[in-house]
Parts: C-alpha cells; structure tokens; sequence
C-alpha cells in the first residue's frame, strides 16, 4: 500500500546546546538502566538528536478543539479499551510508516499514523482484498475510539457521581433523554391549545412538561415558535399562582427545552425561587440549584440564599446533599467563607462513607471554588485514595490531584501509587486530564521518569487536541523537572507546531506563552519566531495589563535570550524595561533572599577566611534568575582578589531583623516542612551530574573554561575581568532548587548554571544536604569545607 510523504518548511528553532555533538549525545542517551543509576529516580535522558528535516502532522482544516475531557477512561473498564486500541495501532503501523502525512479529513486527527486519511488521498482501488477491508475497519474504529476518548461534556462529566446513589434523583436535573417521548406531532397539539386554555397553573405545568417529553428534533424547534413564546408569557403572568413543585418542573422541563439562559421566563423563575427560598426545604433548593447550572445561568443572590440556608441547617445535611451542595459551589465559583470549617468537619465525617467518585466531586467542588482546606484534611483524603486507586476513575482521581496541587501536600504514598497506577491509563487519557497529571509532577516538583514519558509518547498524537494552556503547561512542567524525553524531537516539535497554531490566542491569554517559551529555554531551547512575538512590544503591553504577574517571566525570558542566542535578531526588551525589572528582583532578594540565615552564615565565614568583605560578594549575579550567588574572585596563583569595595549588607540586614541560628532554626532548615522526607535522608538518591555541580568537592564542572573578555549584560557592576583570573559562584542552595526527595536540580537552577558558565563563571555547589547540618557544627569545620570549596587544587587547575 502507498503512501504520501509532504515536506514543509519548519519554523526556526535556535537549540542552545552545550558541547556534545549528535554522536556523543546518542550514546549517553543509553538504556533505560544506565539512566536509573545517574540520578534519584529514573534520571532524564539526554537530549536526543536532532534530526535534520521534521516532518509536518496536518491537522483537518475544519477541526474544532472540543473541551470535553470524558475521556477520562475508567480504571478496568479503560483498561479493555487500551488493549483493543493497542491491537489496532499495531495494525496500522505495518502499514504506515512515521514519514506518512494525514491528508485534511472531516474527523480530528487524533494520530499521527492512523491510515484511513492517506487511504483517502489515493485513488480507491476497482477492489479490495478482504484483508485491506478488515484493516481499514479496524482503523476507523480506533480513531472513532480516540476521538471518543478526548470528548468532554464539561457539564455532565462533573456530574457522574450523581449515578452512585439513587437519593441523587431527588437533588439533581436529570438531563437525559426521556424514557418515554411522545409522538413529534403532539407538539403541534399542545401549541394550538395554548390560545384557546384558560392558562391554569396545573394545565401551563402539564403543557411543559409534555413539551419537554417531544423528541430531540422537535424539541430544538419549540424556542423559536411564537406559539411556545405565548405559553412562557402565561406562566410567567401567573409566576406567582404556581405551587412550588409546580414551578420546579416548569423549570426542570426548561432544561431538555434548552430555553436560553436569558430568556424572560427565567429571569421570572429565579425572582420568584429567590422569594420563596426560606419556606423550601433543602432538597428542593438544591434541586433548583442544579437547574440553573444544568441552564447556564449565573444566579448568585439564589446560590446566597442557599448557602445561607445550609448553613443554618447543617446538622441536618445528609450525605449525598453534602456533596451535592459541594458541586453546587464549585459550580458557582464561589466559596462562602463562613462554611469552610463546617466543610471540612463533614469531609472528615463522612469519609469513609464516600463512594470514590464522590470523593472526586468533592475535590473538584474545593478546587473550582477556590476553597482551601487544611493539610491535614488534604492528606486523609490521599490517604484513602492512594489505598484504592485502582478502583477509581482517572476523571476523579485527576480532581483528586487537582487539590492535592492546589494545597501543595506532598503525600508520598499518594505519588508513587500514581506512578504505577496512571503510565497505562496515559493513552486512553484526554489531553486536559492528561495535562493536569503533569502538571501536578510538575507543581510538587515531584520526578517519575516513568510517568513522563508516557506523557511523551502518547501526547505527540493528541497534539491537535491542545489548548494554548495545554500546551504551554506541558512545556513549562517538563521543563521544570528538566526531563527531555526519548522522543524529544518528536514531543517538543509537535508542541511548539501547536504553539503556532494557537498563536491568536496569546493576545487574550499572553501568559500562556510566557509560560511554554520558559519551559524550553529551561531544556535550551528557544524558538525565535515565537520570542520574536513575546517581546514586540504590542505583546510586552498585554503581559503588563494581565491580571498575572508576568514582569518576572518577561525579565528571564529576554535576558536568557541575550545570553543563550547571540545570533537571535529579533525583537528585545527595551534596557529600562530591564532596569526596572532588575530593581524589583533586587529589591526583593534584599528583603527575602540575601538575608536567609544559610546565606548569611557562609558570607561572613569567606569573609573572615578570605581577609575580608571586600574579597566576596553576596548578590545576583543573573538577576533574571531570582536566586543569590556568592562571588569570589582568584588569581590563578589561589590567592583571592579584592573587588567588593561597597561594603557588606546582608549581615547588617540579618542583625536588624534579629534571626538567630538557633537549634529550631536549623531543624527546620535541615528537615523542612512536617511530615515532608528529607532528601539528606534519602538514600539511594543519585549525586547532582557533575555538569550541573562542579561534583560535591568542588571540582568544576567540563563546560566551565573561562573565556576571556566575557561579561554579563546582567551585572553592571561586576567590573572588567582581570587577566588570567578565576570567578567563582558558589551557590549555596535549599531544598526548594531541587526535585522532590532528591538531588535533582529544576529547571530555573539548571538554566542559571549553564548561563554561568556561559559568562565565564566557575559553578561551585554548596548543596543544602552538605551545608544545612554543617550549620550546627563548630566554626572551624564549617571554614573546613568552605576552604577545600574555594581553594579545590582540581578548580584552578582546570580554570588555568
């Protein structure tokens, strides 16, 4: 069987890379194995080659992105799913190759390599064999089960845990389809008899609820009919006369009518619902609420009243109405604060109780809201789920870790489930879902290599699925665990394909954009048409009048640029844009970071080790990158070399704010927040690579030969460099730099000592693990290590 190869120019990538060519970088990828000893947990692959032409994925010309995550398949149930799907695509690939181009089609593409598309480009053949048929049969049914898996209705899946229990029934607005529907030309009937009625409340109620019984096509018809806009001027004329579970089933029969959420009728519901509210029981006003959402209408003085009335009755709530109340404000997006230690109280309550999908509910209600919850209520929560998350769905575990990334509770039973559980559920899982998984890794900073590149091999099919969110979150979490996948050229061209095809949505939402172009500058990637776009100065206006802070991002971005691309051509941002940025960052690392206790303690022992203040510098070397840097400077002789003639400011800062290093102090230093594992106590976690360190004694790291003449754009004050001389940055770091559990650097701090090095500076790491517990020793064990740190024999050795 033919296929059709498509050429297409690629947008330009500038790649920054550091000194390994194709060859050498194909060879340390290595196995899997290999990769598993270098770091904590299985380590990032190396950057992959770099193939010389990319081949383009097209995507239909009349695809629409549907935000419909009901794909969130189902533990076992998803499971059958995969392996049928897995069959399929196995068929497929003898077929067609990875340089096969889908032609246009009225389906979305939801893989690169599915054949019926190029089966359609090609003239059809007089006849087929049996074979040829059964595989092509075999294929639209796995894209019709892809396509499948990334519809969402965003309005019913939140809704799922309403099918656990029938008490349900009686709370919420069935919106299915009637069992019984009435014959189409009955509608006729009804309509015709409006006029002649005398408009009695029961006969206006038996109308509309035998309108809402019509079927689906006649139904879509009734709004629009002058005669149903006659039957709503009835009801809305008698509003007053109806008895309450009358007035409810006009309003239930409204939902499968589809009456606009403007339509006069409702406004006159919602005045009369708002009225009656206080003489309903609790039961009807959650009813009614679910209307309103089922409706789209915003309705926030009914929802008041509601919440009002909750809490006055709250001993009364049962089960299924507190969770169904719990949907209700994550609906409205609100959460009414006096209810949130009530809340809390009847989630430790009724744990146990919950079903799995309630549970679900139950986070999404809090994240939606924006309601937080305690820590402690967060972590009895993944307590049970990381015991039964094989039982539960991926829609309402990934509401689980929406929370879980919202509270930022590192629950490490929790994490390593998932990172067994969700690797296979990945290719049956919709991009969002997808999407919030990653970024939950991301946001606790929590590295499974496993896990992300599942992400990666299955996401370059759904690519087309992305929102300019999806995207740029995929980008930013991937780079801030600095993971680059075995398939990186495939991942990131196939996200930053999307990027551009998304490029008209970053005029509403700019910071999607920062965020994306960070998370490749943090894996050296810079793609320059689209930082050409963030920093035109039409654009760097919308970042400023974002309800984000964007001014930080905006100021790494540029200033990574200036260093990472010296052949980039394009648009800048302006110096006294810089120089305000810089001014805000210092401003706060004098306030927050130049005085840390750590940081200062390490100051004034080089000081008194060296001869001086003026001989080390506590300051941002690379304001951009937002953390300190302890300068010294050396002949290639060892001995040091005076240059900070400005005197010393974190000391006095320190004194005035009155910190001490006492021994609660430095338990918290050492052992961070309670019940968080400490990665000083990790013991099979791998060192810092010795490019990232400088290796634990000092040594520099391969990529740090001085070069002569350099000089940061970054720091104006740093002086001219001196012949033959040494600069060191040590950096002193905390726990907050690195991976979870382990000694993994981020993103932003591997992106800051590559930039170093670039300058010319000598990276010496003084890690946390080693200087935390130092800090409680005696003074001359602490100018013991911070000796050998400074004057290593192998640092000026390889500097000279």
């Amino acid at each position: 069987m033919a296929t059709v190869l498509m050429c297409r120019r690629f947008p330009r990538l500038s790649r920054a890379t550091a000194f390994s060519i194709t060859a050498k970088r194909k060879a340390e990828r290595g196995s899997s194995k290999s990769k598993k000893e270098k770091r904590d947990k299985p380590g990032a692959a190396n950057t992959g080659t770099e193939s010389g032409a990319t081949i383009q994925l097209l995507k239909p010309q009349d695809y629409r992105v549907l935000y419909n995550p009901a794909a969130y398949a189902k533990g076992r149930a998803g499971s059958q799913r995969r392996t049928d799907g897995d069959g399929s695509r196995a068929l497929g690939d003898a077929f067609t190759g990875p340089g096969t181009t889908q032609v246009p089609q009225t389906f979305p593409a939801a893989s690169s390599q599915a054949l019926p598309p190029v089966r359609n480009a090609l003239p059809k053949p007089k006849s087929s064999t049996l074979l040829e048929q059964t595989v092509l049969a075999t294929l639209y049914k796995e894209e019709a089960e892809k396509e499948k898996w990334e519809l969402h209705d965003s309005k019913e899946d939140p809704r799922m845990f309403q099918k656990g229990r029938p008490e349900y029934r009686s709370l919420s607005c069935d919106s299915a389809e009637p069992a019984q529907t009435l014959p189409a030309e009955e509608g006729d009937s009804i309509l015709q008899s409006v006029a002649g009625c005398e408009g009695s409340p029961g006969i206006l109620t038996d109308y509309f609820r035998r309108l809402s019984r019509l079927p689906a096509e006649r139904r879509a018809t009734l709004v629009p009919d002058p005669r149903f806009g006659a039957l709503c001027h009835r009801a809305v004329t008698a509003i007053g006369l109806f008895s309450t579970p009358d007035l409810i089933q006009i309003l239930k029969a409204c939902v499968p009518l589809a009456v606009p959420a403007s339509h006069p009728l409702l406004g006159a519901c919602e005045a009369e619902f708002c009225r009656r509210a206080w003489d309903m029981g609790l039961e009807q006003l959650l009813l009614v609420a679910d209307c309103w959402r089922c409706l789209e209408r915003s309705v926030p003085s009914y929802l008041g009243i509601l919440f009002s009335y909750a809490n006055l009755h709250w001993k009364d709530l049962t089960l299924p109405q507190f969770v169904q109340l719990l949907y209700i404000i994550g609906e409205g997006r609100r959460s009414p604060a006096d209810l949130v230690q009530k809340v809390e109280s009847a989630i430790l309550k009724h744990l146990d109780a919950f079903t799995l999908e309630e549970l679900g509910a139950v986070c999404l209600g809090l994240f939606k809201s924006l309601g937080g919850i305690s820590d402690h209520v967060m972590r009895r929560i993944a307590d049970r789920v990381s015991l039964q998350m094989e039982d539960m769905s991926t829609y309402a575990l990934v509401n689980v870790l929406k929370m879980l990334r919202y509270t930022r509770v590192d629950h490490v039973p929790l994490m390593r489930e998932l990172g067994r559980v969700i690797p296979a559920r990945i290719p049956t899982t919709n991009i969002q879902g997808i999407m919030h998984i990653t970024l939950t890794y991301s946001a606790l900073h929590f590295f499974d290599e496993d896990v992300l590149a599942a992400v990666a091999t299955s996401l370059p099919s759904k690519v087309s699925y992305c929102r300019s969110k999806d995207a740029a979150k995929f980008l930013w979490s991937f780079g801030c665990l600095d993971y680059e996948p075995p398939n990186e050229e495939e991942f990131y061209s196939s996200l930053i394909k999307q990027l551009h095809a998304k490029l008209h949505e970053f005029s509403k939402f700019p910071e999607h954009l920062l965020t994306a172009l960070l998370g490749l500058a943090f894996v050296r990637r810079f793609p320059e048409e689209l930082i050409d776009f963030a920093l035109r100065e039409e654009f760097v206006r919308k970042t400023r009048g974002s309800k984000y802070e964007l001014n930080k991002d905006l100021f790494t971005l540029g200033k990574s640029v200036e260093i990472e691309c010296p052949t980039y051509r394009g648009s800048r941002l302006p110096p006294q844009l810089c120089q305000e940025f810089t001014e805000m960052v210092l401003s706060f690392a004098e306030r927050e970071i130049y005085v840390r206790p750590e940081i200062v303690e390490a100051t004034s022992l080089l000081e008194s080790m060296l001869g001086g203040p003026e001989y080390v510098k506590n300051h941002m070397i690379l304001p951009h990158t937002r953390s300190s840097d302890l300068e010294v400077r050396l002949a290639m002789d060892g001995h040091p070399i005076p240059f900070n003639f400005k005197g010393p400011v974190a000391a006095n800062k320190l004194k005035d704010m009155g910190v001490s290093l006492t021994d609660d102090l430095m338990s918290q230093l050492i052992k961070g927040r309670a019940h968080s594992q400490s990665p000083v106590e990790v013991g099979n976690e791998a060192e810092i690579p010795r490019q990232e360190r400088g290796d634990a004694a000092g040594t520099p790291c391969s990529g740090g030969a001085l070069a002569a003449g350099a000089k940061s754009q970054a720091e104006p004050e740093a002086g001219r460099w001196q012949p033959r001389e040494v600069r060191l940055a040590l950096q002193v770091s905390n726990r907050n730099h690195f991976c979870y559990g382990s000694k993994r650097l981020l993103g932003l701090h591997c992106l800051k000592r590559r930039q170093l090095r670039l300058l010319g500076y000598v990276v010496v790491e003084v890690p946390f693990w080693e200087w935390f517990p130092l800090l409680k020793r005696t003074r001359s064990e602490k100018l013991s290590y911070l000796h050998y740190k400074v004057f290593c024999p192998a640092l000026l050795s390889r500097a000279g």
